[in-house]
């Protein structure tokens, strides 16, 4: 018989570090690029993100606080993900520190910048896909017991996208070629997705 570790979040996980993060992994990146509403440039990385719908496109990503990506998302409705490969990911390390409101992460990484066609806040010049979106919900999370949580969930539709045609192949988006990372569950844990480690696994009928 198995002797599970079991508990109660409540009560603490009685390991070295907790586990959550490490087994619900690894997850997408939502480097999201913001603008405040006085014109200041956000770009910051967040690994509890996901795609929510085809059509229309829904993705979200959630704040732990009143970070300035969520303020800027809901002062002004717009935001822009920005996937994350292998060769930016020192930058977007760089971008997650602790910063006044009124710095600059595209001029602080020195990461070139490239104009929005339908919002306003930029994309990272060097990322191979990038989704421009507008924010349709931002919910804030809700324990078991309906007690309110510092967790804001940003979910928004992507009214345009752009994809770096060398990502794709005979019109199909290859997901290992631009080398997207993923995030682990250590403080400085990621994975990179490589064309080595495919398989496929076809749907039942």
């Amino acid at each position: 018989m198995t002797e599970w570790h079991s508990y109660d979040p409540a009560d603490g996980h009685r390991l070295a570090h907790d586990p959550l993060s490490a087994i619900v992994a690894p997850r997408p990146i939502g480097w999201i690029s913001t603008l405040s509403s006085g014109g200041i440039a956000n770009l910051a990385p967040y690994s509890f993100f996901s795609l929510f719908n085809y059509r229309p496109p829904i993705i979200g990503f959630a704040s732990t606080g009143g970070k300035d990506s969520l303020a800027n998302a809901e002062a002004t409705g717009e935001f822009v993900w920005n996937l994350v490969t292998r060769d930016l990911a020192e930058p977007m390390s760089d971008s997650s520190a602790t910063l006044a409101s009124d710095v600059d992460e595209f001029a602080m990484t020195g990461l070139d910048r490239l104009p929005s066609q339908v919002v306003k806040p930029a994309r990272v010049a060097r990322s191979p896909v990038q989704f421009e979106c507008r924010v349709t919900q931002i919910v804030r999370l809700l324990a078991a017991d309906g007690r309110e949580i510092n967790q804001h969930m940003v979910l928004g539709e992507a009214v345009m996208i752009h994809i770096d045609p060398g990502m794709l192949e005979d019109g199909v988006y290859q997901t290992a070629r631009p080398r997207p990372i993923t995030r682990g569950g250590g403080l400085a844990d990621y994975f990179e997705i490589t064309q080595d480690r495919l398989f496929k696994l076809g749907r039942p009928r």
